[in-house]
């Protein structure tokens, strides 16, 4: 666990407890500080009890002496109005942080100079996280890796000689971290999303901006530049020239920076342009989507000094992340694979995008717009097989275009796709794919238990695994 110093002997409360919120407040006792802690939820605040903090009601207790308050980062700050206890804390002139905020204190406070990488961006960080601190790992590094993925970030280690964070950082982290200085900051992508939190697309984008706000020389901001709103902010670090910026592109050639056409990946110097190597055989970074992660991946790893070769052979061994084009199983020419992560139509259009002779477990509860926007993609689909509320409105979707079956539950949906796929003679590369375009909570509590429900029924059908209760409804 990371040491804040700066905050020994100083009074903070902690409102939201949490995973994050909780390990925060230990890293805080650890580091000498009085905590006082505080959550909605009853059993939360007894669990904090247990451990010996001190729980506090925030909405109307004395505030004396607090220094600051560490929020989660799911309580509005700012959109569509402040929290509660946020407008308490700004009226008495108390800084408001997250656990973030923490963790650059704690790395000042270690006078270090290992690399701290975070990553951010509305598509693709999480994999581009797991995707850098695997690549990191494989090359020699003591890889830590959290944040908004995996473990929260004052959870990590100390810093060592050999120490690499690779932290992926949501928009709301980083509303909540004003000192927050990445050597190396990632934007991925911007596109529409928590519209909600942040008032707007500009303001969206403004808050993931602040990644790069305290950059300066001898950092590097890696921006993903295919999008309108993050190529915009591209060309204000560009202008500004206050710390080196790396240009990423899939799709086309740039004069700087490094890009992907055609599943090539190139290293464009300005001087000199590198073919690295080809991302089509790696199974796991299969798709424009995932070869942009890969790219990103490649540039980061050539600021820590890496090897061309070795980052390539690190990404040939990359498992991938869970529910996220996962590849399950392979057998007779039938690879199953779980996009169960894909809960809307726009991110199952990266899937349907990637493969061909598709056999597609679709539905849930859907978004709005439904699934008219997959319509270019219908052709890969040789069979859709529909499954919970919104099954019958796709059907009615594809209805001339896509033949469909109207499989009900998950586990009806994987063996009839099965045992179509497999007794279909022509195409010799099939996929049976769960990108199901919906939220989940029709029949599961989320996308991740959605996704293991798919892989159980998938392995218990392939006889890999015993039979369980995959795809029956949990709500």
């Amino acid at each position: 666990m990371l040491n804040v110093p700066q905050y020994q002997g100083s009074r903070i409360a902690v409102f939201g407890l949490g995973r994050s919120g909780l390990v925060s407040a230990r890293a805080l006792r650890e580091s000498g500080a009085e905590v006082l802690v505080w959550d909605d939820n009853e059993t939360r605040r007894a669990e904090a009890a247990a451990e010996g903090f001190a729980v506090k009601d925030l909405y109307s207790g004395d505030w004396h002496g607090i220094e600051a308050l560490l929020l989660s980062p799911g309580v509005p700050l700012t959109h569509p109005e402040p929290h509660d206890v946020v407008k308490r804390a700004k009226k008495l002139n108390v800084p408001v942080i997250g656990d973030i905020e923490l963790f650059q204190m704690a790395l000042d406070a270690a006078d270090t100079d290992v690399p701290f990488i975070a990553i951010t961006g509305t598509n693709g960080k999480s994999t581009t996280t797991a995707l850098i601190g695997h690549m990191a790992a494989f090359c020699g590094r003591d890889a830590q890796v959290g944040g908004n993925i995996g473990k929260p970030v004052l959870e990590l280690a100390a810093p060592r000689p050999n120490t690499v964070y690779v932290i992926e950082i949501s928009s709301y982290q980083i509303d909540l971290a004003p000192h927050l200085r990445p050597g190396i900051g990632i934007l991925t992508n911007i596109t529409p999303d928590h519209i909600d939190r942040h008032g707007s697309l500009d303001g969206y984008a403004a808050v993931k901006e602040k990644i790069f706000a305290r950059q300066g020389a001898g950092d590097t901001a890696m921006v993903g530049i295919d999008t309108p709103a993050s190529a915009q902010i591209c060309s204000r670090l560009l202008g500004k020239g206050l710390q080196r910026v790396v240009p990423v592109s899939v799709g086309k050639a740039i004069g700087r920076g490094v890009y992907v056409l055609d599943g090539v990946l190139y290293d464009n110097t300005g001087t000199q342009c590198v073919t690295v190597g080809s991302l089509k055989p790696m199974k796991t970074l299969a798709g424009a989507h995932n070869w942009q992660n890969a790219a990103i991946a490649y540039a980061a790893g050539r600021s820590l000094g890496f090897p061309r070769d070795r980052i390539l052979d690190s990404f040939e061994s990359f498992a991938g992340l869970a529910h996220r084009m996962e590849i399950v199983a392979e057998e007779a020419g039938v690879r199953f694979v779980n996009d169960s992560k894909a809960t809307n139509a726009d991110a199952a259009e990266k899937s349907l995008g990637t493969y061909d002779n598709i056999y597609w477990i679709a539905g849930g509860v859907a978004k709005e717009g439904g699934i008219a926007s997959l319509e270019p993609y219908f052709a890969r689909i040789r069979k859709a097989y529909l499954i919970g509320q919104a099954a019958e409105a796709f059907a009615e979707t594809l209805k001339g275009k896509v033949e469909t079956v109207l499989a009900g539950t998950l586990d009806s949906a994987v063996a009839k796709a099965h045992e179509d796929a497999a007794g279909d003679a022509g195409p010799m590369d099939k996929v049976v794919l769960l990108a199901p375009a919906c939220a989940s909570f029709d029949q599961f509590a989320n996308f991740e238990e959605r996704g293991d429900s798919f892989r159980q029924a998938v392995l218990a059908r392939l006889g890999k695994a015993e039979a369980g209760t995959a795809g029956e409804a949990t709500l």
